[in-house]
């Protein structure tokens, strides 16, 4: 779930040492759309992406399908059928996952909640959402639609089956709609299950913010209910291994328990950020003037004077106050101090181009999403490329501290 974050994929171009003066009247940077994984395109302004992930599943899936089985219900056709049955029934499949989600995604829109987009994953997808709904009725509503759409799309492909010599389908057509008839029955009711992150978890949390009027309580009670459901899913697979003889059923029921349980943990601390920092901004959150190094200074005093004195891991670097990188403590502490002699920071000092900056207005939610797409620890505030302070994990570690400290206390 992320806000949309300042776009880094065309970063500003440092300014040069005759540019300085004109430097701190140029537009700040713009804000765009960060995603991961394989951009699909939009459906009615909801971008689509693909995780990496998702490709694992889809030819284990295609692989299933026209290995397994396809020939064992229809033993007597060709190979090549076997195999155009199988990818016909994964793109279909991930296509009723995509349905699962616009599900999701369009009622969250009537009921005002802005979607970002939408990613499919190795396990189903994801709506992502810029906050959470407003109510219980919201959340319950939003939750329940997937299952509703996956059951409605069951019926589709079981009538699509039952008119099979109608339409002229033949074996394999038929064939191929009564799975997904009977996967859509099953996408829905395992999402029924009361564990957050899935759909039942979502609709156990609204029952339970709508009983204690703390959506933070319900969000734990019900990931709590995900990681139990998960666990459950895992001893199940185990059984399966050592009693049932199911080695491939036990190892995906173990990988399925293991998923579900992370995607609880990861959800509810998904959700616990929103809730602490999304009404901040990195003007809130940063800490403001930090400390500068020149990018002439010599590496050997930057460690002596700054690294080894200073409560920090990391400077960022100006000339004539305008940011032109950051130098880390990662940086240096590979090298010998043979290796100091002759160099300066800029010489080794993350430049502007591959440094993260974010305006001082931006969301702390979207500076969240830019720092774990780019993977960094820490990111510069900066207008109109003048340095106002930087933002590290520690910072927003401690930030969220406080405002957990300050909520308990107020609950007592």
């Amino acid at each position: 779930m992320a806000h949309t974050p300042m776009d880094q994929s065309n970063p500003p171009t440092p300014p040069r040492q005759g540019e300085r003066a004109s430097a701190r009247r140029r537009p700040p940077p713009q804000t765009g759309t960060l995603f991961s994984g394989v951009r699909l395109g939009s459906v009615s302004g909801f971008e689509i992406v693909l995780d990496y992930s998702w490709f694992i599943i889809f030819f284990l899936v295609l692989g299933s399908f026209a290995g397994a089985v396809f020939p064992a219900h229809l033993p007597e056709l060709d190979r090549i059928t076997y195999l155009w049955m199988g990818f016909a029934s994964a793109v279909l499949l991930f296509t009723s996952l995509l349905a699962h989600e616009l599900a999701h995604a369009f009622t969250a829109r009537r009921r005002g909640i802005e979607i970002e987009g939408i990613t499919l994953f190795i396990f189903g997808g994801m709506a992502r959402t810029r906050q959470e709904p407003a109510t219980p009725g919201d959340e319950f509503l939003i939750a329940v639609m997937g299952p509703v759409a996956s059951f409605a799309i069951a019926i589709f492909f079981y009538g699509i089956a039952a008119q099979g010599p109608t339409l002229g389908l033949g074996e394999p057509g038929q064939a191929v709609a009564e799975y997904l008839g009977f996967l859509n029955i099953l996408l829905a009711v395992f999402n029924l299950f009361p564990g957050f992150p899935l759909d039942g978890g979502r609709i156990l949390r609204a029952t339970l913010w709508k009983a204690t009027g703390s959506l933070r309580r319900a969000t734990r009670i019900a990931a709590g209910a995900g990681r139990l459901l998960g666990w459950m899913i895992i001893a199940l697979g185990i059984w399966g291994l050592l009693v049932g003889g199911s080695v491939i059923g036990g190892l995906w029921l173990i990988f399925i328990g293991w998923f579900l349980g992370h995607a609880a943990r990861a959800s509810y601390q998904q959700v616990m950020l929103q809730k602490l920092l999304g009404p901040l901004t990195a003007r809130e959150a940063m800490s403001p003037d930090p400390e500068t190094v020149s990018p002439d200074l010599p590496i050997d005093q930057l460690i002596h004077d700054y690294f080894l004195r200073r409560p920090y891991n990391s400077f960022p670097v100006t000339d004539d106050g305008v940011i032109v990188g950051l130098i880390t403590l990662s940086h240096v502490k590979g090298l010998s101090r043979d290796e100091w002699k002759g160099k300066i920071t800029a010489d080794l000092m993350t430049p502007l181009e591959d440094t993260l900056l974010v305006d001082p207005d931006a969301p702390m939610m979207e500076i969240l999403e830019k720092m774990r797409l780019k993977e960094v620890r820490r990111v510069l505030v900066a207008r109109e490329w003048e340095l106002i302070g930087i933002i590290s994990t520690s910072d927003i570690a401690r930030w969220m501290e406080r405002v957990t400290l300050v909520e308990e206390e107020a609950a007592v």
